[in-house]
C-alpha cells in the first residue's frame, strides 16, 4: 500500500525515533509499504518518520543511481561502483553511526519530503554503522561513497534531522519561502503527500 509522505513542517520529522523491537505491530507491513512508497516517489531511502512512525527505521536502495547513461560525460562512477549501486537494498532498523571519518565532500540532495529543493550538502565519504536488518539480525558495517551518503541522509530523519539543517545560514534564508509553501501544500508532487499546513 502506498503510504502519504509527510512534508516539511510537520512535527513528526523533528522527533527523535524510538527504537523498536521485532514485536512492533505491524512491522513487515509497514516496511513493505514504504518499499512501494519508495519506489512509486522514485527515492533512493526513506524513514520511517516520513511516513509518520517516529521511530528508528529506515530503508536504503541505491539502484536508480547505477541507471545513468553509460556515455554521460559527468559520469562519475566506476562499472564497480554502479554495481554496487544497482545491488544495494538494506532495511535499518534502532541504528547507530558509530563513527564518521574522511575528508567531507559535496553532493546535490533532495527529499521525498521536501519535493522541488535541491542543496549541495558536506558529508563524511565512510562511516561505520550498527543497526538490525528488518529480521532482526545485528549487523556492524563500514560503508563508503554514495551509499554512506544515503544512511547518512536517512539516519537524519531518525534523529529529527533534515538535509536542509545542513546548509548555510544565507542559503536557508534564500530557501525559507519555498519550505513554507510546501508546508501549505503549494507544490505539484507525483507522488502522495501530507501537509501539515493545509
Amino acid at each position: 500500500m502506498i503510504l502519504p509522505i509527510v512534508a516539511y513542517g510537520d512535527p513528526v520529522l523533528r522527533k527523535m525515533g524510538e527504537e523498536i523491537d521485532k514485536d512492533y505491530p505491524g512491522l513487515t507491513e509497514l516496511i513493505s509499504n514504504m518499499y512501494e512508497t519508495m519506489h512509486k516517489a522514485l527515492g533512493v531511502g526513506l524513514a520511517a518518520p516520513q511516513v509518520g512512525k517516529a521511530i528508528r527505521l529506515f530503508i536504503v536502495e541505491t539502484k536508480p543511481f547505477s541507471h545513468r547513461e553509460e556515455d554521460d560525460e559527468d559520469d562519475e562512477f566506476t562499472p564497480e561502483e554502479r554495481a554496487r549501486l544497482a545491488d544495494f537494498k538494506r532495511v535499518f532498523i534502532n541504528a547507530k553511526i558509530l563513527n564518521e571519518e574522511g575528508e567531507e565532500w559535496v553532493f546535490n540532495e533532495g527529499c521525498l519530503s521536501i519535493p522541488k529543493i535541491r542543496e549541495d550538502v558536506l558529508r563524511k565519504p565512510t562511516l561505520r554503522i550498527q543497526y538490525y536488518d528488518e529480521n532482526f539480525t545485528f549487523f556492524d558495517e563500514t560503508y563508503d561513497g554514495l551509499i554512506a551518503r544515503v544512511i547518512q541522509h536517512e539516519y537524519d530523519h531518525i534523529e529529527g534531522k533534515l538535509f536542509t539543517d545542513k546548509v548555510s545560514p544565507l542559503r536557508r534564508r534564500l530557501i525559507q519561502g519555498k519550505l513554507k509553501d510546501i508546508s501549505k501544500g503549494k507544490v505539484q508532487v507525483s507522488y502522495k503527500m501530507r501537509f501539515p499546513n493545509v
